[in-house]
């Protein structure tokens, strides 16, 4: 109590001088940046972090700089000094609160700005991670956090520039306590989002493999919160990263049996019934769109039967079954629908609660049910002509468009129309032409007009293959179809096996009838004449009125598509009454929807461009005549009208499916509409110009004959797939590359310390080799030395031996002088001689 009376009184100074806050927060911050003592320091850290969210200006200027200190001091050793202190940091830096306004915006990033000036700082902060506190490791996690957030890049920069700092945070995601492990997944998004270089760090630290465990022991998709952050951050990792994603493709294993669905199956073994019917709700939804979302980011052909069987035969929901089917366009390969997959129904009035086993069919059987009828054939929760419905069926009908390019494919479902009797009810070729012989009556309903649609947009998906113009092709096979009669309509559901097996086929015709059925060229060209009766006498119901205008343009749609390139096909549609039925509609100046006058012009050119097959009733002169009264001009402004239009010019290769139209409520139900599928929208891009030169042309003139056409297309068709095929090889080579230099730079992180070690080695053995040189230069030296002075010793010795010598001789001369004089010579000297 003492202590907190002095600390008092030492704050409040003088009684009657009053302190203002800044001059408070001065005090406080010396007193933390200069006492000697832990409890004073203590105090005025906890002191400044009650001041720091009403004054954080003042706190920041003055105290900013104390606190960064303590952090690397006091926090080390005291628990409660490094929880106040990351507290205060984190109040400090904040920006999102909810009372920040423009100014306290810009305070807390000039504190976060100050925070990260040295990035030593920051380096700290990563370092209390290891602290065994949890508020110490907690605190730091959301000081990081709160940089992070602000100052993304820069936070990026300096983890970069330490990359040992990778395990401490891959180790955060595996912490037992799940406050720090979701603070842990927050800080992992944030450093990887937008930046390769920290995704592939982690990628090759083991941050999938954490991942995965802790959505394993989570429970899978069913995990909640917590496997939907460990999924956002696997997709952050893969995410436009090559490398991440090659490394990644050894795990793949581990992804199907997260939708319960098994790694490895083979065509013959059926999917297991707990993947086909599961409990869904919105979690499990959302996690199960994060696995679908990197299955397709990894496109390996393994997966394209999960997707097909998860999109086509499965209870899941309609928005998961989109996402499914659309995923399956990226893939090289066609998914093979001509498998054999067991499908499931809703049982009625269950509210879904309980599903019937319907017999096995052919997944193009499904697909094509799907997009004709809707889900589970009509009997689905949500209204078949509602967005979410639209959307899945739309998503069918590109998957089957994909799928019906292979010329085969085709060809398949077009030989299946013509033995209807040996068709099963619920194929796709039966209920293609089933639906497609069958016209749709007044009033129409909403549910009839857009079944029809997808109806036409599927049959002219099997017209979209590369030009052929044999016996064989698509379009010669369709040539010779009839159609069905009215009462062989009921036969395209599919069946339950309990209720006693599929229904009977009706006959094609009375058998007291004499006359053949029409050409199913023909029965569409009557039909698209009483659509349009139809729609004139409407009256002022707007809606019907609409309804209408998208069957006529659904009807020119597949003609547009069927008879381009097609002259037997254009003489079969003349001969049949088509000029009287495109005539007047192009003529007409008001009262008329743009986009059905435009395709009639555009339908009325591809006849006159394609009528050049010999013997035909309706020659190009008789059509000629037609436009020059028509004009050409005002035909091609028509046709250019088209191009204009919003319900045109919103389709996209990702949704057919147009936004809301008023008019378009049914039962005070909003829904959905869609006109023209992506496929056309491309076909008229490409080929209007090509009509508009052709209605231009005289009548007597010979256009390029078809097979120089369909020639073209195919080695403009081979070139393009040459050139794909290298860009393939070329992206596989260079994400190689970049995996090999990647792997180059972890390898060089990795051995940082082994560089450090190398580097101070080599520096020791450098001074070691410096000091040795100079010592045998001193050597050296000392041995020249010594030479000289050997050599000046061997000289001066030469010299003594020399001056001996001549002294030898000398004395022997003056002996023989001496005996020669007579003079005595001693002993010694005479033995001398004698020696010598």
């Amino acid at each position: 109590m003492e202590f907190l009376n002095q600390t008092y009184f030492a704050l409040r100074g003088p009684t009657e001088t009053t302190q203002n806050p800044h001059d408070t927060v001065s005090r406080l911050a010396d007193r933390l940046a200069q006492s000697t003592q832990l409890e004073d320091r203590r105090a005025a850290l906890f002191a400044l972090r009650g001041l720091s969210r009403d004054y954080r200006a003042e706190v920041g200027a003055s105290a900013l700089d104390a606190f960064l200190v303590v952090i690397d001091g006091d926090a080390l050793v005291d628990q409660e000094v490094a929880k106040a202190v990351l507290q205060t940091l984190n109040t400090l830096c904040e920006v999102d609160g909810a009372e920040s306004g423009p100014e306290q915006r810009e305070i807390g990033l000039r504190n976060t700005d100050k925070v990260l000036q040295d990035p030593l700082h920051t380096r700290k902060l990563f370092g209390l991670l290891n602290d065994a506190s949890f508020y110490t490791k907690y605190g730091a996690l959301q000081l990081l956090n709160t940089l992070a957030t602000n100052r993304r890049s820069v936070v990026q920069g300096h983890f970069l520039n330490a990359p040992e700092i990778s395990p401490t945070v891959i180790a955060m995601l595996e912490e037992k306590r799940d406050m720090i492990r979701n603070e842990g997944l927050q800080l992992f998004q944030a450093l990887i989002a937008q930046n390769t270089d920290i995704q592939t760090v982690f990628a090759f630290g083991g941050a999938f493999e954490s991942l995965l465990r802790i959505i394993a022991q989570e429970g899978g998709v069913e995990g909640g919160l917590t496997s939907y952050s460990c999924l956002i951050a696997i997709e952050g990792l893969l995410r436009y990263n090559s490398s991440t994603q090659t490394y990644f493709r050894e795990l793949l294993p581990s992804l199907p049996p997260l939708l319960l669905f098994p790694p490895s199956i083979t065509p013959e073994q059926e999917s297991p019934q707990e993947f086909s019917l599961q409990f869904w709700d919105e979690a499990k939804t959302k996690n199960s769109s994060l696995v679908v979302g990197i299955i397709g980011t990894m496109k390996a052909p393994e997966h394209i039967r999960l997707l097909m069987e998860l999109g086509i035969a499965s209870n899941a929901p309609p928005f998961l079954k989109t996402q499914a089917l659309s995923l399956l366009a990226g893939y090289n390969q066609a998914p093979p629908l001509f498998q054999v997959i067991t499908p499931y129904h809703p049982v009625a009035d269950t509210n879904g609660e309980e599903w019937d086993r319907l017999e096995p069919c052919r997944a193009v059987d499904l697909l094509v049910s799907i997009s004709v009828d809707g889900e589970y054939s009509g009997m689905a929760l949500t209204p078949p002509t509602g967005k979410e419905s639209m959307e899945y069926r739309g998503v069918a009908l590109s998957t089957f468009d994909n799928f019906a390019k292979d010329e085969e494919v085709a060809t398949d479902i077009l030989n299946g129309m013509l033995s209807t009797t040996q068709t099963p009810p619920t194929s796709a070729s039966k209920l293609l032409l089933t639906s497609i012989s069958t016209l749709p009556t007044s009033p129409l309903s909403s549910i009839a007009a857009v079944k029809l649609q997808y109806t036409c947009l599927l049959f002219a998906s099997l017209f979209h293959g590369p030009p052929n113009h044999s016996s064989t092709s698509p379009k010669a096979i369709a040539r010779g179809l009839g159609s069905l009669s009215a009462t062989s309509t009921d036969g395209g559901n599919f069946f339950v096996p309990a209720d006693g097996g599929p229904p009977t086929d009706a006959k094609v015709a009375d058998e007291d009838d004499d006359e053949p059925p029409s050409s199913l060229l023909q029965l569409l060209t009557e039909h698209l004449s009483l659509s349009m009766l139809a729609r004139s006498k409407v009256g002022d119901d707007v809606i019907e009125a609409r309804l209408w205008d998208k069957v006529i343009v659904s009807y020119l749609v597949l003609l547009c598509t069927w008879l381009w390139e097609d002259p037997k096909g254009v003489r079969i549609f003349l001969e049949g009454g088509g000029v009287g039925v495109l005539v007047e509609p192009i003529s007409q100046t008001s009262g008329i929807d743009v986009l059905v006058q435009g395709l009639c012009a555009l339908l009325f050119g591809i006849c006159y461009h394609f009528n050049r097959e010999p013997g035909g009733e309706i020659t190009r002169k008789t059509l000629h005549a037609i436009i020059t009264r028509l004009g050409v001009d005002h035909l091609i402004a028509r046709m250019a009208r088209v191009k204009d239009d919003d319900r045109f010019r919103h389709v996209s290769p990702e949704s057919i499916v147009l936004p809301f139209h008023p008019s378009m409520i049914s039962n005070g139900i909003p829904e959905a509409e869609i006109w023209l599928d992506w496929a056309f929208v491309e076909f008229w891009k490409g080929n209007y110009y090509t009509v508009q030169k052709g209605v231009s042309t005289d009548p007597d003139s010979q256009a390029p004959g078809p097979g120089d056409a369909a020639e073209l297309q195919m080695v403009i068709a081979s070139l393009r797939d040459v050139i794909r095929k290298q860009a393939d090889e070329l992206q596989a080579a260079r994400a190689e590359s970049t995996g090999l230099k990647v792997k180059a730079n972890a390898n060089k992180a990795g051995d940082a310390d082994l560089q450090k070690k190398l580097d101070a080695l080599t520096l020791e053995r450098e001074t070691e080799r410096e000091a040795l040189q100079k010592e045998i230069s001193v050597l050296s030296t000392q041995i020249s030395e010594l030479q000289e002075k050997k050599k000046e010793q061997e000289k001066e010795q030469e010299d003594l031996l020399v001056f001996l010598e001549e002294m030898s001789e000398k004395r022997k001369r003056d002996k023989a002088t001496m005996r020669t004089a007579g003079l005595e010579v001693s002993e010694d000297e005479g033995g001398d001689e004698e020696d010598d």
